[in-house]
């Protein structure tokens, strides 16, 4: 997404558990590793120590990388201990490796990938906006197609993708692709945006939903139960909610679609949710942005819905995605820029 859209909260009333937390000041930073940063990190914000047990005090936020357009889709290569990222615009994938921190091109033509993640064979699935699929690459690097059609009409633009433990592939085609040449091409959507699952042993894309006005970054909850989707709608239809959607998992469905969470800080406004992952005690880590400083960052929601803590970052986080060797490295794709920093929880998925 690149625009900073009007924005308008939705009541109180009508978000359920969600509630709005007070900011921190945001501090100034040099955030190229010249000088060190004070133990603990500033900018990781906790506003609810009893229900908040992750942040470490003697981690601080790291800037790994600068110069991408717009950084998108990290997933951890547990095979290959790195994560890949996109940087969209750009029309590439990036690869950070753990083990000493280098940063090189992994795929230098992408087909302006968006969302990335690995299945349960250690396969890279990758959403392209250029070709408006979703595919996988093999290990002999092959490149298989999943999706690129529903009802004999192509797919708009595929954003986010993440896979389910019965092999199933979930996706969202919101078709910013196809919206702005920036990040793929001009080009008419033929399908209302949804959200589809892809059948693990016929193929079959079947849709999951279509209530929302863009879906975006999805995740499920740790036992597989419910899943979250971002709705970021206001981007090219300004007063829209932001929010992300909550939907109970059943079986190869959803349903019970309602609000989970409204992205509104108090007094300082709602901004984008745009990635989403879930961590082993069923807290949600949202990417969030176009607010400015003391917002954008990644936002942290309890499983009821209360935001309990934030990590404040200069930049438009787009999205997220824990890695490491034990999985308590949280990557943060933002804008220009790729963060990370350890925490005390591990991501509740293999991505």
């Amino acid at each position: 997404m690149s625009m900073n859209p009007t924005r308008r909260s939705l009541l109180t009333s009508a978000l359920g558990a969600a509630a709005l937390a007070p900011l921190a000041a945001q501090t100034k930073r040099d955030w190229t590793g010249k000088d060190p940063v004070a133990y603990p990190d500033p900018d990781f914000v906790v506003h609810d120590a009893k229900r908040f047990k992750a942040k470490i005090n003697n981690s601080v936020i790291e800037r790994l990388y600068v110069g991408c357009r717009w950084a998108e889709g990290p997933a951890w290569n547990g095979n290959a201990q790195c994560l890949i990222w996109s940087d969209i615009p750009n029309n590439r994938q990036l690869r950070c490796n753990e083990e000493d921190g280098h940063v090189s091109v992994y795929r230098p033509a992408s087909n302006y990938s968006n969302g990335n993640t690995f299945d349960y064979e250690g396969r890279q699935i990758s959403c392209e906006h250029d070709t408006r699929r979703v595919v996988r690459y093999e290990p002999s690097g092959a490149v298989t197609v999943i999706a690129d059609k529903f009802e004999g009409k192509p797919l708009n633009a595929p954003n986010d993708a993440i896979v389910h433990p019965d092999g199933s592939i979930w996706f969202t085609d919101p078709g910013y692709g196809i919206l702005v040449a920036y990040e793929g091409h001009l080009d008419k959507p033929q399908l209302k945006e949804a959200v589809y699952r892809v059948d693990p042993k016929s193929g079959q894309i079947a849709k999951l939903a279509d209530d929302l006005h863009k879906p975006n970054g999805l995740c499920f909850s740790p036992d597989y139960k419910k899943i979250y989707i971002c709705d970021t709608g206001s981007t090219h239809e300004p007063g829209l909610p932001n929010i992300v959607q909550q939907y109970d998992v059943d079986g190869t469905k959803v349903k019970n679609s309602k609000v989970f969470i409204n992205t509104e800080v108090k007094g300082k406004g709602t901004g984008l949710a745009d990635g989403i992952r879930a961590d082993a005690q069923g807290n949600l880590w949202v990417g969030c942005g176009w607010v400015g400083a003391g917002y954008d960052g990644v936002h942290i929601f309890a499983p009821n819905g209360d935001m309990i803590a934030q990590i404040l970052l200069p930049e438009t986080c787009a999205n997220l995605a824990f890695g490491g060797r034990n999985r308590n490295r949280l990557y943060m794709t933002a804008s220009q820029s790729l963060y990370a920093v350890y925490v005390e929880t591990r991501g509740a998925h293999i991505c």
